[in-house]
């Protein structure tokens, strides 16, 4: 990474740093940084200002961004990047089994490089002098997307004004509502989502000794949302998640069908630390309920189709993924290499697995493999294996005659 390229704080933008005559493009979620960026960009004299908003499944409006743009005089553009997202990086993680050390599935990680991806592209398609985002120090997001657009080439310069100039909330906040932006003081946590996970930190999250979550935080498993006891069948095929309860769905539309109806059985909450780049741990909450029960489903397939010394292989492999995509390297070539071998074994990853669902709890009742190693009658499998074993021993030698 080259340093001289990164913009790390206010006084960069406030000094000139950045081309006043080309276009900025910035990464836009409709939060309270993001929009602050915007504002800030605008003070400083910045007319071509482009926010790239990538749709990838989360909980703020088109009609809310746009309003904000408006506001401030910012040109929007809203990348609809769902059917991407899941076909390209979360069907990869769940072929991973991409859970971080056994704590919680990422998140994250995956959509940040899709979001570089595109931000990279549109702003050299506009001849953009820099790609800006809103990460700060206490949050991964600033190596992932700092990683992913360094990964991807980007001649200009990029990086978040944040990382070395953090601004106080309630400075954000006053300063927003006297530019006519008041509802952004309703924000309690830092929130982010897309289609396979809704995240909180920070704020009211602060502390890891101290951290209730509000009920009303959640959408997909609220407690009063609870389902009657019943099945549900998963289905694969090679790989790729197709069915439930024997419904084929596309990809995304049988994440959002899980997330509601799993999530309905308190299924999917997740809380766990992560690390920054000097070690220091951070606290989050995380809602994903079909993620957890793809992932439980994909591995009982697996250990269903695959030997035990793949398998043993694969999960030394699956935890090297996921430091890559954790650390900000999709785009590397360790990356890559581990997901050759992961794509391998999940071409054969084909079956199904029945859960029965109760409250707050999935236990199989049924896996079936289209080519399975699982015995379905350990006696008869004993006895035939016996007679052979019996027989084999009947047999004369090589190079010995019987006698």
């Amino acid at each position: 990474m080259n340093r001289n390229q990164v913009v790390r704080s206010f006084r960069d933008l406030a000094t000139g740093v950045l081309d006043q005559n080309l276009p900025v493009i910035t990464l836009f979620s409709g939060g309270l940084d993001s929009t602050y960026l915007l504002y800030r960009l605008r003070r400083f004299g910045h007319r071509d200002i482009h926010a790239i908003s990538v749709d990838v499944g989360g909980d703020e409006t088109p009609e809310e961004k746009q309003r904000i743009a408006d506001r401030l005089g910012i040109e929007l553009h809203i990348v609809d990047a769902r059917e991407t997202f899941a076909r390209e990086f979360v069907l990869p993680a769940i072929a991973a089994q991409a859970v971080y050390l056994n704590t919680h599935p990422i998140s994250s990680s995956l959509s940040r490089p899709l979001m570089a991806r595109i931000a990279v592209e549109m702003a050299q398609g506009m001849g953009a002098s820099a790609v800006l985002h809103t990460a700060n120090q206490s949050q991964n997001t600033l190596r992932r997307l700092n990683g992913a657009i360094d990964l991807l080439g980007f001649p200009g310069r990029y990086g978040s004004p944040y990382e070395l100039d953090p601004v106080d909330r309630a400075q954000k906040i006053e300063e927003l509502k006297h530019a006519g932006l008041d509802e952004m003081a309703d924000r309690i946590v830092s929130g982010d989502s897309n289609l396979w996970c809704r995240e909180f930190e920070s704020g009211i999250l602060e502390d890891p000794e101290d951290h209730a979550t509000p009920e009303h935080l959640y959408r997909w498993s609220l407690a009063g949302n609870s389902a009657p006891e019943g099945l549900m069948d998963i289905r694969f095929h090679e790989g790729i998640p197709v069915a439930v309860n024997g419904t084929h769905l596309p990809l995304t539309g049988l994440i959002r069908d899980m997330n509601l109806r799993v999530g309905a059985f308190g299924i999917g909450r997740y809380s766990g630390l992560e690390h920054l780049t000097g070690g220091e741990k951070v606290l989050e909450i995380r809602e994903m309920p079909a993620a957890c029960l793809l992932l439980r489903t994909y591995r009982h397939l697996e250990t269903a189709i695959l030997d035990a010394e793949t398998i043993r292989e694969k999960m030394h492999m699956e935890q090297l993924w996921v430091r890559e995509a954790v650390e900000g390297r999709w785009f590397g070539s360790l990356r890559a290499a581990c997901q050759s071998f992961i794509d391998n074994c999940s071409a054969r990853i084909t079956g199904s697995v029945q859960w029965r669902m109760t409250a707050g709890s999935a236990q199989t009742t049924a896996i079936v493999a289209d080519h399975p190693l699982y015995l379905r009658d350990r006696e008869a499998w004993e006895k035939d294996n016996v007679a052979e074993i019996s027989w084999g021993s009947d047999k004369p030698m090589q190079g010995h005659t019987a006698r």
